[in-house]
């Protein structure tokens, strides 16, 4: 199994939502979401620490929700109000014993 696997992408009209998973295989923690747009460097969208912190981009602060689901060992991320700007893959990154490791990311594409 992939330590870490993105679901919940897909093609939405512009103003609309999606809500990304990232199941997270046992013993590895997902702590945030990343996204990478055609011809640019891959930038942090939000992260969740250990102690409950969420920290989000300028670009998504008020769109975006991350949350954890401990129990499933699911991170998630609810984006609403979305815009063609957002249109990237976006990839979990988790952690196991201070290793980093990264999905295989989701494609998001929002339409004007």
């Amino acid at each position: 199994q992939a330590p870490l696997v993105e679901s919940g992408g897909g093609l939405v009209q512009s103003g609309g939502s999606l809500k990304l998973s990232c199941a997270a295989s046992r013993g590895i923690s997902a702590t945030g979401w990343y996204r990478q747009a055609p011809g640019r460097r891959r930038e942090l969208v939000a992260k969740i620490g250990d102690d409950g912190v969420r920290v989000y981009a300028d670009a998504v602060k008020g769109r975006c929700t991350i949350d954890r689901d401990i129990v499933r060992n699911t991170l998630n991320l609810q984006m609403n109000s979305l815009k063609p700007v957002d249109t990237a893959i976006y990839y979990c990154v988790g952690n196991q014993s201070g290793r980093d490791f990264w999905g295989l990311g989701t494609q998001v594409t929002v339409s004007s």
